[in-house]
């Protein structure tokens, strides 16, 4: 068997520059779900990825983890079975290995430390990941997302916001981009004040216009205040985002960390807007945790879950009391209420907002983008998701390396949160099914990437380390892949139509939050249905079009089929009113010929004579005909009794399941036609 190292990822990636670390045989792979025995195979160790390839002969399946997806590796006490490694994924897949020897253990625990915290970006696997496009291919695919031309679209610059090159070479904050849109009444004068005010100099910046009512959301830090500083450039920042706005007299400050909390940053010489100080202004806490209660939250979320999961007769009632101690979705409501506040503030009432937390990069974001997908159904769209994203988290300075752990570093920095983004998103799509282009695996698949430092688009923490990286030059963008497999992150569901803004129901009356079993249980496979509506749906949407397609090269092969016969009943009675003729002109009172007399020399003359009936009967007779004799791939096929193939054929385990989304459709393979005339 060859090694890992020469094989193809999934991707098309080659491991061959990598090369094989550690390989170990007779190891199992324990599944915690299902009653199926241990898999026994071999577990290979590669520079890049964990791979396991079971023993058996006729499947001979493989599982493959990426180093960077991996959370924490757990050896456990040897038994008299082997010695057990359980590895935790960042995509909430758990996977425990039993090793025959403890030596072999070992040496596989201590390998997997090191490969799972890199201490340098050059060891990420973006940057030998090679998916085998050209130099041309790979630029193209980070052009797909332009912001200059997405803020173009939203109607700036205009009279009332223009482009600010204030920041070039990042000389006022370090993680802004170096162009940022900014109310035209702001001089640079008042920018660079006002960054000085706020911390990490993260000054107010426009992170979305609403064209119809001249309404905005900006974005910035916290302001330097404490108890009672206040700072004049400041304030005028503020009142220059007002003036923006010709139809309201007052904006809205949101600070979306609980009073408290901001309160006691007042302590360390930083806090909120002081009303009394910044005329004009409305302010508005809104109570969103900071990243430490979020990461024990989902924490014991995952533990809820894991502990039933372990449990031989899991009970539905610990693993509702589990997920309600976490406080999971009690915070995913936070978030949403935030959202949907600043939606209608800028929908409704016309009236700017600006928003901020302590830094600006977390809390911030998730609100930003959550009331830009509110009221933006172009943010909906697939294209325009991944516009969202780079706008409001990428070119913002989210902090990516820091919360997912790209690198090795402070645990405690590390925090799901656009994890939480995503799954308001998810929540959004369950509550409004018809209003997004796409489906819960382009969710799922982003999430992952997120993770598995695969594409260079979530990389460091601002775009001014991206490009000191040369990311662009060096590594591909995710939004190129999943812009190519975009038919597989179609919702069927999904209408033009449905482009208005959109009002959730966010108390428990009118919407519950749930569960998204299909983000973190994914990989328990015994524990809730694998096919969703939406999915079959899809798999119905994906028959019909291959059936159609398969019907127009049918009725093009019919109408030349046609044509052929029309032009031999042409040929035919040009033959026969010869022959008549001829009959005529050597006796008039002989007896016309009889069909049969002809059926020795003409073999593809009609059953009956023209004059029994019109051209096109006839013409459909011998069309009939000629295909049962003519085309052996269709007469293959003409014992089906219906034009409609089974779908059960189609899925891999048989019955009236459908496919896994990692399986591979062969549209020529299982195709069953039949014509009837």
């Amino acid at each position: 068997m060859r090694s890992p190292a020469e094989r193809s990822d999934r991707h098309g990636a080659h491991q061959n520059a990598q090369g094989l670390w550690l390989l170990v045989e007779n190891v199992r792979l324990i599944d915690g779900i299902s009653s199926k025995r241990a898999a026994l195979g071999t577990l290979y160790l590669t520079a890049t990825h964990v791979i396991f390839v079971e023993n058996e002969s006729d499947t001979r399946k493989e599982t493959w983890v990426l180093h960077s997806q991996i959370s924490s590796i757990e050896k456990q006490a040897t038994t008299a079975t082997g010695c057990p490694l359980l590895i935790r994924c960042k995509n909430f897949q758990n996977i425990q290995f039993v090793l025959p020897q403890e030596r072999d253990c070992h040496d596989v625990y201590i390998s997997l430390i090191r490969l799972a915290r890199p201490v340098k970006y050059e060891e990420l696997y973006c940057f030998s990941f090679n998916p085998k496009l050209n130099k041309e291919e790979r630029e193209q695919g980070w052009k797909l997302v332009n912001l200059k031309d997405e803020y173009h679209r939203m109607g700036v610059p205009n009279s009332h916001w223009q482009i600010s090159d204030v920041n070039r070479d990042y000389r006022v904050c370090d993680s802004y981009p170096t162009e940022v849109y900014v109310p035209k009444s702001a001089t640079a004068h008042i920018i660079v004040g006002s960054s000085k005010f706020r911390s990490r100099r993260r000054f107010p910046a426009l992170s979305y216009y609403y064209k119809q009512n001249n309404a905005s959301i900006c974005r910035s830090s916290q302001p330097l205040s404490g108890f009672s500083a206040r700072c004049l450039e400041d304030e005028q920042m503020l009142q220059s985002i007002r003036k923006a706005n010709p139809g309201s007299d007052f904006i809205y400050v949101v600070d979306t960390r609980p009073k408290l909390n901001a309160m006691a940053n007042r302590a360390a010489g930083k806090g909120y807007e002081n009303e009394d100080n910044y005329s004009n202004i409305k302010f508005q806490f809104i109570g969103i945790e900071n990243i430490h209660v979020m990461r024990n939250s989902l924490q014991k979320m995952l533990e809820a879950s894991f502990a039933v999961c372990e449990l031989r007769s899991p009970s539905m009632s610990n693993f509702l009391w589990g997920l309600e101690n976490s406080g999971w979705l009690k915070h995913i409501k936070a978030i949403m209420d935030a959202g949907i506040f600043i939606a209608k503030a800028v929908a409704e009432e016309g009236v700017s907002v600006l928003v901020h937390c302590s830094d600006g990069w977390d809390r911030t974001a998730q609100v930003c983008s959550v009331s830009s997908l509110l009221l933006d159904p172009y943010y909906r769209t697939m294209k325009g998701f991944m516009i969202l994203i780079d706008k409001d988290w990428v070119s913002f300075g989210h902090k990516f390396n820091h919360r997912y752990g790209n690198l090795d570093g402070d645990p405690k920095e590390i925090s799901p949160v656009i994890d939480q983004f995503i799954e308001c998103v998810w929540q959004l799509m369950e509550q409004f099914p018809c209003a997004f282009e796409f489906n819960e695996r382009f969710l799922i698949h982003i999430q992952h990437h997120i993770y598995s430092c695969q594409f260079g688009n979530f990389l460091c923490n601002s775009q001014k380390e991206r490009r000191e990286l040369n990311i662009q030059e060096r590594t591909y963008s995710l939004w190129a892949h999943l812009w190519k497999n975009r038919a597989d992150y179609v919702n069927p569901l999904y209408r033009e139509d449905h482009n208005r803004t959109l009002h959730p129901q966010s108390t428990p009356c009118h919407f519950f939050y749930k569960f998204w079993s299909g983000m973190y249980s994914r990989f328990e496979k015994g524990l809730h249905p694998r096919q969703s509506v939406t999915e079959y749906l899809m798999a119905v949407k994906e028959e019909t079009q291959q059936l159609e397609e398969e019907l127009v090269v049918l009725e093009e092969r019919l109408a030349k089929l046609t044509k052929v016969q029309l032009n031999n009943g042409k040929a035919i009675r040009r033959l026969q009113n010869g022959s008549n003729d001829l009959q005529l002109s050597t006796s008039t009172d002989s007896i016309a010929n009889t069909p049969q007399d002809y059926t020795g020399n003409l073999k593809s003359f009609p059953s009956r004579s023209p004059s029994q009936g019109d051209e096109e009967d006839s013409a459909l007779i011998l069309t009939q005909d000629n295909l049962k004799s003519s085309d052996p791939d269709l007469s293959a096929n003409s014992d089906q009794e219906s034009g409609v193939e089974d779908m059960s054929c189609r899925s891999p385990s048989g019955g009236g399941g459908l496919p896994s989304e990692d399986s591979v459709k062969d549209r020529d393979s299982d195709e069953a036609v039949c014509l009837t005339v």
